[in-house]
């Protein structure tokens, strides 16, 4: 068995697997804020011509080299909302 890891590990194209232990999909992003360590979820494709789908940090119930596990059954992760990216952040000068 592998150690658990940070949500800063994690990268594209690692595995997702659902609580009953089908894979569902890959990371195709994670969300979150690096610099206050503060972890909002998880884009994760589903498929090739399917929008990704965000997973909530919440849902993360375990994170192993190459391999992120959710709370969700499998049949679940499709009724996901989509990821929705956020947009490129402005710098506002006085």
């Amino acid at each position: 068995m592998t150690d658990p890891l940070s949500w800063l590990m994690i990268e594209p194209g690692w595995k997702v697997v659902a609580a009953d232990g089908t894979e569902v999909g890959t990371i195709e992003e994670v969300v979150g804020d690096t610099g206050s360590d503060i972890f909002n979820g998880l884009a994760v494709s589903t498929g090739l011509l399917t929008r990704p789908k965000y997973v909530p940090a919440e849902r993360v119930s375990e994170i192993t080299e190459g391999e992120v596990r959710v709370d969700l059954p499998a049949e679940h992760i499709e009724h996901l909302d989509e990821h929705e990216p956020q947009p490129p952040s402005e710098e506002f000068r006085a």
